[in-house]
């Protein structure tokens, strides 16, 4: 058996925050937590048990939330990840092609990708920008694939009838 020193975290402001968490990942790490300093009589492969973690990562989440506190509890995740720009420098990126786009002139994804990859150093995927554009509520504009005004019969009867 495994025996573990009672840190001297205070075992009812773990409780409240498990009261009060929102997510279920944050809930089971509080757990974790809750369990090793409550009850140290319990083994890792006990705590891991009760809150489908590995062994190791009970250990894990314990031994940070001894060292940190409460934040090494809380989910951290949210946001964008590994973005380029910042939400102003896209936009300010952005803002010479709709000065362009607005005097008459087509603005195609590849001059934006030319120009952000100049910005940030490094190339890109299209379908960055494409993201990109989609965030700041641009949307992609393709023709269709034949005229409004095209009539089907003409163009069946001219095929009959022209010399191939």
């Amino acid at each position: 058996m495994l025996q573990r020193r009672k840190v001297s975290t205070d075992v009812e402001k773990v409780k409240q925050s498990m009261k009060k968490s929102t997510s279920i990942d944050e809930y089971r790490r509080l757990q974790c937590v809750y369990l090793a300093d409550e009850k140290p009589e319990m083994t890792l492969k006990e705590i891991a048990t009760i809150t489908l973690y590995s062994e190791s990562t009970v250990k894990k989440i314990v031994s940070e939330f001894h060292k940190i506190g409460f934040k090494s509890v809380k989910d951290r995740r949210g946001g964008r990840f590994r973005e380029n720009m910042s939400l102003e420098e896209e936009s300010k990126l952005l803002k010479r092609f709709i000065e362009q786009s607005e005097s008459g002139k087509l603005i195609c994804a590849t001059i934006i990708k030319i120009e952000y990859e100049k910005a940030i150093g490094r190339q890109v995927n299209k379908s960055v920008i494409y993201r990109l554009l989609s965030r700041h509520g641009y949307r992609q504009i393709i023709p269709y694939k034949r005229h409004p005004k095209s009539n089907q019969e003409e163009q069946a009867t001219f095929k009959k009838t022209s010399n191939q």
